[in-house]
């Protein structure tokens, strides 16, 4: 089985960083594309940051210049750093992988689309 588990928010003022994590555990042999979103109720949706297999990167507008995604595959982990933060960076950050192979005992596996629980983010003005 594999699990994914988000950390690392919390309540921060503005002008503050916090640092999340997105842990991938289970048999894994290799992890894709990566990326972190955010939801705030009532609100659409938004993909804030995107790292693929090969460390290439792209941002949300509304965050560029003060979010870095980065990834340790010898840990499993994708890290997303955020500096700056602004009340409305307010929200619950979802990590989810567009894939993620896996072995369960000698068979291969792969999980598309796999999420998260969140992490509760707020920036306090």
């Amino acid at each position: 089985q594999v699990q994914l588990v988000e950390s690392g928010g919390g309540l921060v003022q503005a002008g503050g960083s916090l640092r999340l994590s997105c842990v991938v555990s289970g048999n894994i042999v290799s992890i894709n594309t990566v990326n972190w979103n955010r939801l705030v109720l009532g609100k659409q949706r938004e993909l804030v940051a995107t790292i693929s297999s090969d460390g290439t990167t792209s941002y949300a507008d509304s965050v560029k210049c003060r979010f870095t995604i980065s990834r340790d595959d010898a840990k499993n982990t994708v890290y997303l750093q955020m500096n700056s933060l602004k009340p409305e960076d307010t929200a619950v950050y979802y990590c989810n992988a567009d894939k993620i192979y896996f072995t369960e005992g000698s068979n291969m596996r792969v999980a598309v689309d796999f999420w998260g629980q969140g992490t509760q983010v707020s920036v306090s003005s």
